[in-house]
C-alpha cells in the first residue's frame, strides 16, 4: 500500500535530517490522515486511490507555489518544490498521453463530453487528467 511506502519515506528523511523531503511527506501524510477520519465517518477504508487523488492535488498545489516562486525569483524554493514533486510523483501511475486519451474516445460509440467524462473517471481514475481528456473530446467533437 502507498501509505506504507510514504510512512517508510518519512522516517528514511527524518533519519538523514532530508527538511525539503520531511516537509512534502507531513503533509501528504496529515491530508491522508484526515481523508482517513473522514472515511472512517462513513464507515470506509481509505485505498490506493484515494491516497492517488491526494497526491495528484498535492501535485497541483506544488506548481501553483512553485509559480509564485518563480514570480519573485526565489530560485532556492523552485528547486525545492521541483525535488518535491519529483519525489511524490514517483507514487503516481502512469499517466495516459494525449494521444492514448484520443484513441479511446476514438473507440467510444457515444462520443458527447458527459458519458466521456464518466467513462475515463470510471476507468481510469488517477491515471488521466481530465483537463486533457476535456480538450481532447471537444477537439473530437469540433472535427
Amino acid at each position: 500500500m502507498i501509505l506504507e511506502e510514504l510512512k517508510k519515506e518519512n522516517i528514511n528523511a527524518l533519519k538523514q535530517h532530508d527538511n525539503v523531503l520531511r516537509g512534502i511527506l507531513s503533509v501528504l501524510l496529515n491530508k491522508i490522515k484526515l481523508a482517513e477520519v473522514e472515511k472512517r465517518t462513513k464507515n470506509e477504508e481509505i485505498g490506493d486511490a484515494d491516497i492517488i487523488n491526494i497526491i495528484m492535488k498535492t501535485c497541483k498545489e506544488l506548481e501553483d507555489e512553485k509559480a509564485g516562486y518563480e514570480s519573485v525569483n526565489n530560485l532556492q524554493k523552485v528547486e525545492e518544490i521541483n525535488r518535491q514533486s519529483e519525489f511524490i510523483k514517483q507514487y503516481l501511475p502512469k499517466m495516459l498521453t494525449y494521444e492514448e486519451i484520443v484513441n479511446k474516445i476514438n473507440n467510444l460509440e457515444d462520443k458527447s463530453i458527459p458519458t466521456v467524462m464518466k467513462y475515463f473517471k470510471t476507468n481510469y481514475a488517477g491515471q488521466v487528467d481530465m483537463a486533457l481528456v476535456n480538450k481532447a473530446v471537444k477537439e473530437i467533437n469540433n472535427k
